[in-house]
């Protein structure tokens, strides 16, 4: 069912904006507004629809996003001008909103490659893993080797071989929170299910000490795993050499693998957002929200992450805990990173980026409120540290910077074998080895930027479309992407780039 909508549109009854649906131009006369706009206002941008005086709190979705710095007249134009953070205070009110879904539905499956520790792949790649910059490049000279051999070609199941290459693992603490982190992420993509190998790389005389990674880390348990540094093995040529044949080892292997039916209980699904505008939270996130809890309801899982971006809506998660003390997690999480960006010299109110901004987002918490849908309304049944092993099934949260790749990095770490990105400025970008599911906000950006757009969401406000219905289309898409269908992030080739762990502590 489609319904036209207006030029504007009141969110929720207790909001003193409306959002502008399109560039609106001065003299323009909106539904409720007893005077003409005084002044242009773009699409996804705030419009005041009622006095608002200097002090007081705006509200949108319900919720303040923030308070006035000057008085507002109604069909003023509200944004950097006139609205800024303010104080805001939060009712937990941990666990009071816990809803079971609705219905019990039909059975679904995916066509998957299954893994001898239970868990199911969407793609079947090698993995060349670095536990340290330094071996970067030859992790990458390995992988070029073998493009230009040509013999991958001769295993149609195998997807091909991805560098996991980054800019730490050296020059750091071996026994601090950022070792920990990175050690828990490394080991979390070694064993993560849609790679069906692992050749680990070190150079040798880094910290974070391949033989910890093999031992300590137990990375896999399919024994197509092996490991190798570029000091033991005689330098840069040598290694090459024995990289390639350790990958056409373990290519032999995982080409026996094919795709066979799974329950959707094995899909696990990170949920991103990333250049972000002011229809994010009206369409893509909310239609992802219906789409997350789809797939729930079928036994799924979905991992909302970014903690400086949940800011100012945690209490909308905490509501949702199944208990108090999983609530009480969100908050102890919320509170760390309270102290993580004081001691850095940040704030956790830095966002939204300059591109949020002229997308019509002012302040964090109005983007947070925004960005929480995403998360839809199931039950939160766990909260993790980034990159940890995501255990319990259903709707969780992974603690994370609200950097994309570094968010998307701890999500395939900790399990994730398909993510969903909605994006209203238009991000581009691909995480392999889990395809990544691009989501425009807006059909503008989408008809512009349609190569790497695999849903137009902006439909909901140009055409009427229901969230409900965009997000049976969008769990569709999940299900065809998790059975092969390439998104177009995959077919443009990108993921050889994103890769980022997030990297604590100081660099020594």
């Amino acid at each position: 069912m489609t319904t036209k909508l207006p030029p504007a549109l009141r969110l929720h009854p207790d909001d003193n904006v409306i959002i502008a649906l399109a560039d609106l131009a001065p003299g323009a006369h909106l539904p409720g507004l007893e005077r003409p706009l005084a002044q242009a206002v773009p699409r996804g941008h705030k419009i005041a629809g009622v006095k608002i005086g200097k002090g007081a709190q705006v509200i949108r979705y319900g919720q303040t996003i923030g308070v006035a710095t000057a008085d507002i007249a109604p069909g003023e134009h509200v944004h950097v001008q006139n609205l800024g953070m303010g104080g805001h205070g939060a009712d937990y009110a941990f666990a009071t909103e816990v809803r079971a879904l609705p219905g019990q539905p039909e059975p679904r499956h995916f066509m998957g490659y299954h893994r001898s520790d239970g868990s199911v792949g969407t793609r079947n790649y090698l993995g060349i893993l670095t536990s340290v910059n330094c071996s970067g490049s030859v992790a990458r000279f390995i992988t070029e080797a073998v493009e230009r051999q040509g013999w991958l070609s001769e295993f149609e199941n195998v997807d091909g071989v991805v560098p996991i290459v980054h800019g730490t693992g050296c020059g750091m603490s071996g026994s601090d929170e950022g070792y920990h982190t990175l050690f828990r992420t490394l080991q979390g993509y070694a064993r993560n299910p849609n790679f069906a190998g692992i050749l680990l790389l070190g150079l040798g005389c880094e910290v974070m000490q391949v033989p910890d990674l093999v031992g300590r880390g137990r990375m896999r348990t399919d024994k197509n795993f092996r490991y190798m540094t570029i000091q033991q093995s005689g330098g840069t040529r040598k290694t090459i050499e024995r990289g390639v044949e350790q990958l056409k080892e373990m290519a032999e292997a995982a080409n026996r693998i094919t795709r066979q039916p799974a329950g959707l209980e094995h899909l696990m699904i990170g949920l991103q957002c990333g250049g972000s505008d002011g229809y994010s939270g009206i369409t893509a996130n909310p239609a992802l929200g219906a789409a997350s809890d789809l797939l729930v309801a079928h036994g799924g899982t979905t991992i909302l992450s970014e903690t400086s971006e949940i800011y100012g809506a945690e209490h909308l998660l905490t509501r949702r805990a199944v208990t108090p003390e999983v609530g009480e997690k969100i908050v102890e999480r919320i509170r760390w990173w309270e102290d993580y960006t004081a001691r850095n010299g940040g704030e956790m109110d830095n966002n939204p980026s300059p591109g949020n901004k002229k997308g019509g987002l002012t302040t964090i918490l109005e983007k947070s409120l925004g960005a929480v849908a995403k998360g839809g309304t199931a039950p939160l049944t766990q909260v993790y540290k980034f990159a940890e092993p995501v255990t319990e099934r259903g709707f969780v949260f992974m603690d994370s910077p609200g950097y994309d790749p570094c968010s998307v990095t701890g999500q395939i770490a900790s399990g994730a074998n398909l993510i969903a990105f909605t994006t209203g400025r238009g991000s581009v970008s691909g995480y392999k080895p889990t395809p990544c599911i691009k989501l425009a906000t807006n059909s503008e950006m989408y008809g512009r930027m349609a190569e790497d757009m695999d849903v137009n969401c902006g439909d909901i406000v140009s055409d009427g479309v229901s969230l409900e219905t965009k997000g049976r289309e969008i769990f569709e898409l999940f299900l065809r992407v998790a059975s092969g269908e390439q998104t177009k992030s995959e077919e443009l080739g990108f993921g050889g780039a994103e890769f980022v762990p997030w990297q604590m502590g100081a660099v020594m």
